[in-house]
Formats: C-alpha cells, structure tokens, sequence
C-alpha cells in the first residue's frame, strides 16, 4: 500500500524519532508499505520552525525511512487566535500540497488523517474524495466533547454547536473511524448517532509504546542523578507537563502527608505552574519533592525504569468514561514499575491488568494512604505487579498495533472497491 498520513502535529516526531505515526510509519515500511507523514511547518509548544525558503512545502526523510512532508503554516504561541488561523493554514495548504504529490507520484491507495483538531480530518475526506480513494479518520481528542468537558463554554454555545454537527459529518463521511479511546462507540451512541452512522466501520486501536525503541533509549540514554540511584529511598516519578489540566499541585499536597516518610518524589517536566508550585512546596516546607526539569523524550525510559512508583495525574472530567490513551501510560507499562493514577477511566488497563492502582481519590490524604501502600507492600506482591506491567506492556507495542492498523487499513480499501 501507498499510505499518506495526514498529522499536523507529526512535526516533532520528526526530530525525536519517536511518537505514533512514526512508530506506525516505521513497522509499515518493514512489511513493504510505503508512508508519507504530512505535517505543519511549525512545532507545537516551540518557537522552531522548517524552514521552506518560500516553498509550500518540504519533504525530508526522518528516522527508519520515514518520509516527511512539512506544509506551509504560520507561527503561534498559546491557544489564542494565531493557532487557530495555524489550524486553518494547515487545511489550506496540505490540500494543495497533496494534490502536487498527486500529479508528482500518483495518487495513495488510502489516506489515514489524524485529529487533534477536526479540520485534518475534513482535509483528508475531501482531497480522498477528489483522488477517489478511501480515507480513515483517527481520532485521539474528542472535539468539542473536550471543550465543553474542561472550558467556560457549554454544549449550547453556537460555536460549538457547530463543531458537533461538523464532528457528526466527519464520521459519517469518513470510510473508516479508529478511535484511540476504547469508549468510541458509547460516544457515538451516547450521541444518538449510531442510527445515521455505520458503526461496523469502527475501531479501537490505542496509543502505545515502541517496545524496541524503549529498551534502546533504556541502553543508551541514561541520566546518573543521585536521586534516581538511590537505592535506600522510595522513588516516586512524575513525568509530563505541570499545568492545571495535569493536578501536579493535588500530587504535591498530597506528598506533605508523607514528610516522615523514606519518599520522594521527583518531577520530570515544565510548565506554567512550575514556580508557582516550587513556592508551595518552599512555603509549607514540603522536602520530598524535587522538580528535575525539563528532559529529551529519549531519557524517559532509564528514568521510569528507575523508579518505585509511576505517577498518572490528571483533573478528573467527564470524557475519562470513554477511556484513556495516555502515551506516558504506555512507557510507565514497559518500565515494569507499578503505576498509581488518581483518576478511574472507563476500560482501564491498570486495573484490568493489576499493573497498580487507578482511583478517584477525594482528597490528598487519600492519595497518600495510596502511595503508602505501596511502600509498605509485601515484596512479592509488588513484583506481581512489576511482571504484570511488563507482560501488559507487549499487548500495546506498535509493532502489535500495526498489524492491527494495517488489518483495518486493507479491509477499508477492499471495502472501497467493492462500493465500486
């Protein structure tokens, strides 16, 4: 097959090697496929840009023979008005851009478009139309359901109202919908679609980890800190951003209950609410958190690895129902380190799996009850869960998740030329 994958955000993977389409790209290529990544010029949360020299775009080979196609769009900072006219460059000038590949190479056999926002995936349903190929609709955020669950704005804003009828059309039209959620088909019906869409032409296929990669960085990429060797001390890690949306305050509370304690806690990341914790902490002399920083994805594993206790943390809300697909879920897998997350999600594979303890916790004291269990659980129970981590970890590895990605990609373009 001739795949053309359709991310706006794909730009990062790129430069790090790493992410979803890269790791599908790569396992594709290896069964014979060929793959395209289109993605934005600029890099979310960066002030980087490719450079294109006045071109609509550029295409540059990347990691395992994965081949990039950087399209044409202006910078931004935040989630103001720039971004989204950023969004609209993208549809703009990703269609032109396609139908150049078009008539310089012919067109794909399918086009996979993937969300974050839903403008790629319109992109993706109208150039597949006009090329008369099938095209799969990913979807890894849920909009405007994600607006309405975590913004000021309610489901009777017009806007977003909107959004719901453009969202309903995108899955309609789309020949074939993967969903990275394992709740898809309860949104769809919960939405009282399911009589208008063709809900065989569903799917789940997770996030998850690169397995090969993971135990290469573990090899390879290591960070000698006195804090992650200390062997006499329980290691708890968070590991991802430190805004509201992530709760690290609720984390940082909850970790004064345990001053007395032989823990710490170490913070791997940034964010806006950086300082403003490190004051807290300062403030109600909470000493067992230590804020690490900011560091390359490729250290990741060695930490996780490293650690007692890996830490999901996030603001509850209503979408958790549907499940989860966390990329870090999927490293703190494959680490063999047991995982506590403070929000209970609909098929959840901690609990399902025994890999640790996912719960709703009232308040912090809870929470710290939590990671004390931990601490003061039986050796081989703790071992059960590291194995069961570890065992879970090989049902998410992309290599896995490719053949299913590459099963629903063939049956979508059977089922495209039987429609004639």
């Amino acid at each position: 097959m001739n795949i053309w994958i359709l991310n706006h955000y794909a730009t990062a993977m790129y430069f790090d090697g790493l992410g979803r389409h890269q790791s599908f790209g790569k396992y594709l290529i290896q069964k014979g496929h060929k793959v395209k990544i289109f993605c934005a010029s600029t890099i979310h949360n960066s002030e980087e840009t490719i450079e294109l020299s006045g071109k609509l775009s550029l295409e540059k080979e990347g990691k395992d023979g994965v081949r990039y196609v950087f399209v044409k769009t202006r910078k931004y900072n935040g989630n103001g008005y720039l971004r989204v006219r950023n969004m609209i460059d993208y549809y703009i000038n990703v269609k032109k851009t396609l139908e150049y590949y078009q008539k310089k190479e012919n067109k794909p056999d399918i086009i996979l478009a993937s969300s974050v926002h839903p403008l790629t995936l319109v992109a993706g349903i109208k150039i597949a139309h006009r090329f008369k190929c099938p095209c799969v609709c990913e979807v890894r955020d849920l909009w405007p359901e994600s607006i309405v669950a975590y913004t000021k704005y309610t489901d009777r804003n017009i806007a977003v109202k909107c959004l719901y009828v453009l969202e309903k059309w995108i899955y309609k039209r789309a020949d074939s919908l993967i969903f990275t959620i394992e709740g898809g088909k309860d949104y769809i019906i919960e939405k009282h679609w399911a009589d208008s869409i063709d809900m065989d032409k569903i799917y789940y296929i997770n996030n998850g980890v690169d397995l090969d990669q993971f135990y290469h960085n573990l090899s390879v990429h290591q960070i000698k800190e006195d804090a992650l060797e200390n062997k006499g001390q329980f290691k708890v890690v968070y590991a991802g951003a430190i805004r509201p949306a992530n709760g690290v305050g609720f984390l940082i509370k909850s970790m004064g209950y345990l001053k007395d304690i032989n823990v710490t806690l170490l913070i791997y990341g940034d964010g806006e609410q950086t300082e403003e914790l490190k004051e807290y902490c300062r403030n109600h002399k909470i000493q067992n958190v230590s804020f690490r920083g900011k560091v390359g994805k490729e250290f990741i594993p060695y930490i996780l690895s490293k650690s007692d206790l890996n830490i999901l943390n996030y603001q509850s809300g209503g979408l958790w129902k549907y499940g989860g697909s966390q990329n870090k879920l999927f490293e703190y897998l494959a680490s063999g380190t047991p995982i506590l997350a403070n929000i209970k999600t609909g098929y959840d594979p901690i609990e399902k799996f025994h890999c640790g303890i996912a719960e709703n916790f009232k308040n912090e004291h809870e929470y710290s009850n939590a990671i004390l269990s931990f601490i003061n659980m039986e050796k081989k129970q703790y071992e059960r869960i590291c194995d069961n981590a570890k065992q879970t970890a090989k049902m998410y590895d992309f290599l896995v998740l490719t053949e299913r990605l590459e099963k629903v990609l063939m049956d979508t373009i059977a089922s495209n030329a039987l429609k004639g």
